[in-house]
């Protein structure tokens, strides 16, 4: 494995590849438009104190494209600039509980639980505003094995949703997605 530069950064990209920048290759990117009606050297610094955040304070070597854009708005907003982003179509992403229940198999709640987990941290990558999962009731009829709601239903839909709650939470960083159970 090539070691990383000390001053370059590891973007991850949605299609997981992860690319090398520097402060500098990322205000290129930024500034790349002719016609932007944010002054160039305001956004050179705002990217480059963001860079510094990730790279020096947090001491990070990789960060998603959207967790830094995310922070660039931050910033920008902080100064006083409003950014309309364009319409991103991974802004809200769902997930299947019922599939996520079948693909469990027959061990039920022992392996259901940390697949669940595994696919809110795979979904929260892509650094979405907005993840829903659906399929919750028949989910829970499934690992409950009941074909009418029951009590234990009930106790095991609450247990995945504050379930689902703890590890959105835990996640770093994950302050700004909304997360919908359904």
């Amino acid at each position: 494995m090539i070691a990383l530069s000390t001053n370059c950064l590891l973007f991850e990209l949605s299609n997981g590849e992860s690319v090398p920048c520097s402060a500098e290759m990322i205000c290129v990117e930024i500034i790349g438009n002719p016609n932007s009606l944010i002054d160039p050297e305001m956004l050179r610094h705002a990217a480059a104190s963001v860079f510094h955040y990730f790279k020096n304070d947090l001491e990070r070597e990789s960060v998603t494209v959207g967790e830094f854009a995310g922070a660039l708005e931050k910033v920008l907003r902080g100064l006083g600039l409003t950014l309309y982003p364009a319409r991103n179509e991974s802004a809200v992403l769902e997930s299947d509980l019922l599939l996520l229940a079948r693909e469990s198999g027959v061990s039920l709640e022992l392996f259901f639980f940390p697949r669940l987990r595994d696919e809110l941290r795979f979904q929260l990558r892509q650094s979405p505003r907005l993840l829903r999962f659906r399929g919750l009731r028949g989910c829970v009829k499934r690992l409950t094995q009941a074909r009418r709601w029951s009590v234990r239903c009930e106790q095991l839909q609450d247990q995945i949703v504050d379930y689902l709650r703890q590890c959105l939470t835990a996640e770093p960083g994950q302050n700004e997605c909304a997360l919908v159970v359904e």
